[in-house]
């Protein structure tokens, strides 16, 4: 079993990952994001995107309600089922769910959010953000098991049945686990962790993981801090390996899956 994770960083060359993704021969769920699309069309309709960063250095999106509706309209509507057509083009039978359809991806939804903006921590409020905490394995594997490739899409759904925004990785993370997955592929627009975040040349092949809270700490920028996070979940939880590999090449997955990027387990 694997599972795949692909950012929606620009850079990424989705229709590399789709042609290996539909080539493998081994049961796979694909997880996706849509972050730089949702910056552009939050842009276009007069909402521009707010990042905000934690107190621990985590970078997030703050969703009120009107950007929680343009990021169902960018994951669950556009960038879903394009990837949908696109699959089943390559001849694999892909049906594409967010985390709220059936209860998929179920967590919590954070009551505050705590900022550090312009050296002053805030604490925002309205915000419709949350963490998964467990997936629907019964319609995931009812899918798998009649040949389907399940596509999926943050949201999720909380227990109070509201839409959260969630991290994708970390929702990958989720899903691994409760497939029992052996393998996590986390693709995203560099060639695995690097060293130095502006020089490709500084890749780290290996990284054990009682490495990564230091990784964290001292290497890792942006995005990268929450793909890390996502890794050590998964590992801590019992998937055997996590890959973060590179979206920008052909054969992304085919490539991770020999080794190629930064293999972390």
């Amino acid at each position: 079993m694997i599972v795949v994770k692909t950012g929606g960083s620009r850079g990424i060359n989705l229709d590399y990952v789709l042609e290996d993704i539909a080539r493998q021969t081994e049961p796979l769920v694909l997880v996706h994001g849509g972050s730089d699309e949702l910056n552009t069309v939050s842009t276009q309709l007069g909402k521009p995107p707010r990042m905000v960063t934690s107190p621990s250095g985590y970078t997030s999106r703050y969703t009120d309600p009107e950007t929680l509706d343009i990021f169902n309209m960018v994951y669950c509507g556009k960038r879903n089922k394009r990837i949908v057509e696109k699959l089943q083009q390559l001849g694999a039978n892909a049906v594409g769910l967010s985390g709220v359809d059936g209860r998929l991806l179920e967590g919590r939804r954070k009551p505050t959010l705590r900022i550090v903006e312009d050296g002053r921590k805030k604490v925002l409020r309205n915000d419709y953000t949350g963490r998964v905490e467990k997936a629907n394995v019964p319609l995931l594997t009812s899918l798998l098991d009649q040949g389907y490739l399940p596509v999926i899409t943050p949201p999720a759904i909380s227990y109070e049945g509201e839409i959260i925004n969630v991290d994708g990785d970390r929702a990958a993370a989720v899903i691994a686990d409760a497939l029992g997955a052996d393998r996590l592929v986390i693709l995203s627009n560099t060639p695995g962790f690097l060293e130095d975040a502006e020089d490709e040349d500084t890749l780290i092949p290996r990284l054990a993981r009682e490495d990564i809270d230091e990784a964290i700490a001292t290497h890792a920028r942006d995005r990268m801090k929450k793909k890390l996070l996502g890794a050590k979940e998964a590992l801590e939880v019992g998937v055997g390996k996590v890959i973060l590999g590179d979206g920008r090449i052909p054969g992304p997955v085919t490539a991770a899956l020999r080794g190629q990027g930064t293999v972390i387990g």
